[in-house]
């Protein structure tokens, strides 16, 4: 067996972009190699230089990719993020530290980059937490029961003065971005997206040759100003005596007002034919049950983790954020990574804001840096963290103040997978 020192790891060359994206296919599952479009388009669009490959014997058996990205925190600024994705070993070479390298060249350099973040959808639970990452938001999905929710099913569009218009995926490009920009400058978790982004969400651009057109849906506003977009897609289900059944599946959809959503989700549930509305990955505190007259018509059907978060920079980080109360607290964060750990002074201030430095003396809480990227966008509780044994409390009633200042009254939530 090859030894771990024989394996090189490193960021790959043009040339050796099809071997790498072979191993990338194969650790997903999907068919190893990719049709020659498909392999320019990611060949173009993925950022050179954060491309990492681990080579055995010339062959690429580990992939790993980066890219830059901006996260939204708690009141409403952002944070340079290094996004990560597209991470894989091959099943021959586990439990070669292979991972662990790729991992640790991709932080080193956002942490020079001057990233304060790093993030990433985990496809599996146990992996990133012994990197310093925490499951910072959750995502929840729920599949609507159509005759149930009570709805008119008469619908013909909202009674609010707006209206819902079937558009194209040249409107979704030329409207969809600046829509998106409104709701991530309010909604703690949200990532950025790129042009890129647009492309392959309408099919001006195709990573995966299975690409099918969905259809696009806008709500706009008695003003006639957008505040709303929904794509989805629905199948072709028949029942005994040609009755009906098909399911609509939202590949996405994003308000900026409660109204957008309303009037969207109402859309959705009014199309002929469909029973079911599956409704892709939402806030797990979404409004969606409360549109409708019976709220239990809309089950949840997945409950998980999401985006994972993790801090590079301490100080950073927390002065970017809003708090929700005044008050002091000294953190004492463990990074077996080696990026930011030490003991730090909160400071939030009447007005929100705050100031963090370096901190001398006793403690309030100790904790591991997932823990604090699990705090830090507000959707998880110091006071359960200690429950768990996961926050140490080294001053009585400090898991308690911390929950006053993080807490938010909204649930973040990324609406984007990675």
């Amino acid at each position: 067996m090859t030894s771990r020192a024989d394996v090189d790891v490193r960021p790959i060359t043009d040339s050796e972009f099809a071997d790498w994206n072979r191993a990338l296919n194969t650790g997903f599952l999907r068919e190893p190699t990719s049709p020659e479009d498909v392999l320019d388009a990611r060949r173009r669009h993925f950022v050179p230089g954060r491309r990492l490959g681990a080579f055995d014997d010339g062959r690429c058996v580990a992939t790993f990719r980066s890219f830059p990205q901006e996260l939204t925190v708690v009141g409403g600024a952002t944070v340079p993020a290094d996004a990560i994705t597209n991470v894989t070993v091959t099943a021959t070479h586990r439990r070669r530290g292979l991972l662990t390298r790729m991992m640790a060249q991709d932080l080193a350099a956002a942490k020079e980059n001057g990233d304060v973040v790093a993030t990433l959808i985990a496809a599996e639970y146990p992996i990133y937490g012994r990197y310093g990452f925490g499951p910072a938001t959750s995502t929840a999905e729920w599949t609507i029961d159509v005759p149930r929710t009570g709805l008119d099913p008469r619908w013909s569009g909202p009674d609010d003065g707006g209206r819902v218009d079937l558009v194209d995926g040249q409107d979704v490009r030329k409207l969809g971005p600046d829509l998106h920009e409104r709701l991530r400058r309010t909604q703690p978790g949200a990532v950025s997206r790129t042009d890129a982004w647009w492309q392959l969400a309408t099919g001006a651009l195709r990573f995966h040759p299975t690409w099918s057109e969905p259809c696009f849906a806008v709500y706009r506003s008695a003003d006639g100003e957008v505040e709303g977009m929904a794509a989805y897609t629905a199948d072709d289900r028949w029942g005994d005596g040609k009755q009906p059944l098909n399911t609509v599946e939202v590949k996405w959809l994003i308000g900026v007002t409660p109204a957008a959503e309303r009037a969207l989700w109402h859309y959705l549930c009014s199309i002929d034919w469909v029973v079911k509305v599956r409704s892709g990955w939402r806030a797990p505190d979404d409004l969606l049950p409360h549109f409708f007259p019976d709220p239990r018509a809309a089950a949840v059907t997945t409950q998980a983790d999401w985006l994972w978060v993790r801090i590079l920079d301490v100080v950073r980080a927390l002065e970017a954020r809003t708090y929700e109360a005044a008050g002091t607290l000294v953190l004492d964060v463990t990074d077996r990574g080696g990026l930011t750990g030490g003991r730090y002074r909160l400071e939030a201030a009447p007005d929100g804001t705050a100031t963090c430095g370096p901190a001398s003396g006793d403690a309030d809480l100790a904790l591991d840096v997932a823990d604090l990227a699990v705090l830090w966008l507000g959707d998880e509780s110091a006071v359960r963290l200690a429950a768990l044994g996961r926050v140490r409390e080294e001053r009585a009633g400090a898991a308690r103040q911390a929950d006053a200042l993080l807490r938010t009254s909204r649930r973040p939530w990324c609406p984007d997978l990675f």
